[in-house]
């Protein structure tokens, strides 16, 4: 992807949509023939809640929520209205879009690829050349087909030069792209449209994440195309609002500050969906109450005991634990002298009590993360993995053997300079906590702690983005592939971080499809980035949702989101 994989943790902590921010880094999983996640992951298990849980009393349904009979209703961050694939403005513009396109791949609840609007696909022997078979009763919105000209658009406009979305389909590395987005050609050579129902793109080395990133949304050409020239993409800005798409819905209204809502789409591939409408509740206002009152159906929740007490109280919920493909984590700037000291790195670590402030805290709802991978994906170890365990005294070691001496204040100091750490985060009560916490645990170890908030989000990216920092609070987007967790490393999304090392073992990770082999090269990947902390990675979260006792077919798909189950969802 283009821009950074980092995104607001309460992006996944209140909206109840699973789905990765903005479309974020939408690469790929492994290839077919490969069966099943690791059997040594730890499960998806919630605290306090290993199971899912029916609703106990459905007598205690508000009448609200009762008298619905073909509709429900999901609570969702008000969307920019930008709903056309790899132009969202929001990771709430992919909600919708997720709703309304049906990608050629999807990922399953295991983190594997799953044939989805492609009725099959192929990778050749040399791992270059993917082949993509559409399915013959495949047709957008309108009722018009869907055609092998169509993706053929859709990725040679990913390549315009004009396009500057967060979705970069030249990391795959498609034949011909580099020279059709310099404008030396007027047609991509890699790809090969051999009939109306199959396509090909041929690469010009092997990448593993190219299956995702050839296989997402696919535009009409006709709707989408129809004023297409090369270099100029504003006119898609006027679509937007008016999006053509192939998935289990269509657009229906945006209400902004209210709703967006959608109606069954009768041409979708798989089957008109069983519910008729979907609604995205965008109305500001209390989570819990819309749940407690019936105005919304479907919510997600930390799964803290507190919360899990609570929601089964309700007696009209069905309770369903997941953990999230995401991870938390405390971005370092490393053009600042310190940070680019590994010994500093660690002991900022070390002296850090993430156990208190990300579980403790929260009940249980999380654990403390080590590597840039979730417990529920195929690539998660702990073998060979240090887990920075709360040790002060090791920490002050560390700023010991980096030459940073305490000062007569109590503030550790360098050539005449003290350890100061400038720590921006959001306003929000999990950053409360961690202010709280890391003020004491370092000042222990004889670091300066400055900490800023932002009322929002946007306040502080923009902090961040001025350099004015030394430590800032994020927690990345759902994950579909080990290559998300880690391509900021190599990307030079990190300005002054540059291991040789990562870099060698992320393209050797990307230059085979091979499950077992991709394993074992994140296993070692993992153990590098583990000891030199290009982040220090602070939890992975435990959720709960809760749902409208009535509803059925809900299938949690923590790298997905809700949009590959939907269609079978039911009212009883």
């Amino acid at each position: 992807m283009k821009k950074s994989n980092y995104a607001l943790s309460a992006l996944f902590l209140s909206a109840a949509l699973l789905l990765s921010a903005c479309s974020e880094d939408n690469a790929a999983a492994p290839t077919t023939g490969q069966t099943a996640a690791s059997e040594n992951a730890p499960t998806a298990a919630a605290a306090g809640l290993a199971e899912p849980i029916k609703a106990s009393d459905l007598s205690k349904l508000p009448g609200a929520a009762e008298e619905r009979t073909d509709t429900i209703i999901v609570g969702l961050t008000d969307p920019s209205g930008s709903f056309t694939p790899y132009f969202a403005q929001s990771g709430y513009d992919g909600n919708v879009t997720s709703l309304l396109f049906a990608p050629l791949v999807s990922v399953n609840e295991k983190g594997l690829p799953s044939a989805d609007l492609a009725e099959k696909y192929e990778i050749s022997a040399d791992q270059l050349t993917y082949t993509f078979h559409l399915r013959p009763d495949s047709k957008f919105s309108d009722g018009s087909p869907l055609t092998a000209d169509d993706v053929a658009f859709t990725w040679t406009l990913l390549h315009d030069k004009s396009y500057d979305g967060d979705f970069d389909i030249t990391e795959a590395h498609v034949k011909g792209g580099e020279a059709y987005k310099e404008g030396k050609a007027s047609s991509i050579e890699g790809i090969k449209v051999i009939d109306p129902q199959t396509i090909s793109a041929t690469l010009e080395k092997p990448n593993a994440t190219a299956l995702l990133l050839l296989g997402s949304d696919v535009l009409s050409k006709t709707y989408y195309g129809k004023d297409y020239k090369f270099g100029q993409l504003d006119y898609i800005k006027n679509l937007h609002s008016n999006p053509l798409g192939n998935g289990a819905y269509k657009l229906e209204k945006f209400i902004p500050g209210q709703e967006v809502r959608f109606a069954a789409n009768e041409y979708y591939y798989k089957g008109k969906p069983k519910l008729e409408h979907f609604i995205y509740k965008t109305t500001d206002g209390d989570t819990w109450q819309f749940l407690e009152t019936g105005e919304q159906d479907y919510a997600s929740f930390p799964a803290t005991t507190d919360n899990i007490e609570k929601l089964k109280n309700l007696g009209f919920v069905n309770l369903t634990p997941y953990t999230a493909s995401n991870y938390g984590y405390l971005r370092l700037n490393f053009e600042h002298e310190a940070i680019q000291d590994k010994k500093v790195r660690q002991a900022l670590t070390y002296g850090l009590d993430r156990q208190t402030i990300y579980v403790d805290s929260n009940q249980g709802a999380a654990t403390v993360a080590n590597i840039p991978t979730s417990p529920i994906s195929w690539t998660y170890t702990e073998e060979g993995i240090n887990p920075y365990q709360y040790d002060p005294e090791k920490a002050n070691q560390l700023l010991d053997e980096a030459g940073w001496t305490m000062g007569a204040d109590g503030i550790r100091e360098k050539d005449g300079k003290p350890l100061t750490i400038h720590f921006i985060g959001s306003k929000k009560q999990a950053t409360d906590i961690f202010i709280a916490v890391a003020s004491e645990n370092y000042k222990a170890i004889g670091v300066k702690f400055e900490p800023e908030q932002f009322a929002d989000f946007n306040s502080q990216l923009a902090k961040l983005e001025s350099g004015d920092y030394d430590m800032a609070a994020f927690s990345t987007s759902l994950m579909t592939d080990p290559a998300d967790g880690v391509r900021d490393f190599v990307s030079g999304e990190i300005s002054g971080y540059d291991n040789p090392e990562v870099k060698k073992l992320y393209e050797q990770g990307l230059a085979t499809s091979d499950m077992e082999e991709r394993k074992k090269i994140y296993h070692e990947l993992y153990k590098v980035v583990n000891d030199d902390l290009p982040y220090i990675f602070t939890s992975n979260n435990k959720m709960v949702v809760a749902t409208n006792g009535r509803l059925e077919g809900l299938v949690i798909n923590p790298f997905w989101g809700i949009s590959t189950s939907l269609p079978n969802w039911t009212l009883k």
